[in-house]
C-alpha cells in the first residue's frame, strides 16, 4: 500500500509538474496571445487607417481623374477648333497662293507692257523731237510765207491801183475817141 501511495504520490507530483509546466506554457501562450492580439489590434487599426487613407486617395484620384477628363474634354474641343482653324488657314493659304500666282503673272504682264510703253515713249519722244524740228522749220517757212504774202498784198494793191488808173485812163481815152469821132463826123 505504501509503495502504491508512493507511486500515486509520484504520479501526482508528475501531474503537478506537468500542470505547472502546462500552466507556465498556458501563461506564456496567454502572454503571446495577448501580444499577438495587441499586434492584431495595432495592425487592424493600421489597416483601417490605411484603408481610410486609400479611400481618401481614391476619392482624390477620382476627383483628379474627373478634372482631367473635363480638362481633356475642353482640350479636345480646343484641339478640334484649332484643327478647323488650321484647315481654314490652309485653304486661305492655297487661295492666296493661287491669287499670288495670278498677281505675279499680271505683274509680269504689266512689267512687259510697261517696258513696251517705255519703248513706245522713247520712240514717240524721238518722233516728237523730229516733229518739233519740222515744226520749227515750218514756222520759219510760214514766217517767210507771211512776209511773201504781205509783199504780194502790197504788189496786188499796187497792181489794183495801176489797174484802176488804167481803167480810168482807158475810160478817158474812150471818151476822147468818142469826142474825136463826133468832131470827125461834124
Amino acid at each position: 500500500l505504501k509503495q502504491r501511495l508512493t507511486g500515486q504520490q509520484q504520479e501526482i507530483n508528475n501531474l503537478i509538474q506537468r500542470k505547472n509546466a502546462v500552466d507556465e506554457e498556458n501563461a506564456r501562450l496567454k502572454n503571446e496571445f495577448s501580444n499577438l492580439n495587441q499586434k492584431f489590434k495595432d495592425k487592424s487599426q493600421e489597416l483601417k487607417d490605411t484603408e481610410e487613407c486609400a479611400q481618401k486617395k481614391e476619392e482624390q484620384n477620382r476627383l483628379v481623374i474627373k478634372n482631367l477628363e473635363e480638362e481633356n474634354k475642353g482640350l479636345n474641343t480646343c484641339c478640334a477648333d484649332l484643327l478647323n482653324d488650321l484647315e481654314k488657314l490652309r485653304k486661305q493659304e492655297a487661295q492666296w497662293e493661287t491669287e499670288k500666282s495670278g498677281n505675279d503673272a499680271r505683274i509680269k504682264n504689266l512689267e512687259t507692257d510697261l517696258a513696251e510703253a517705255r519703248e513706245q515713249m522713247k520712240e514717240l519722244r524721238s518722233i516728237c523731237t523730229n516733229l518739233s524740228s519740222q515744226v520749227a522749220v515750218k514756222q520759219e517757212e510760214l514766217s517767210q510765207k507771211d512776209c511773201d504774202v504781205i509783199r504780194a498784198k502790197k504788189e496786188l494793191q499796187e497792181l489794183q491801183n495801176l489797174y484802176r488808173q488804167n481803167i480810168e485812163h482807158t475810160a478817158q481815152q474812150a471818151e476822147l475817141i468818142k469826142q474825136l469821132q463826133a468832131l470827125n463826123t461834124d
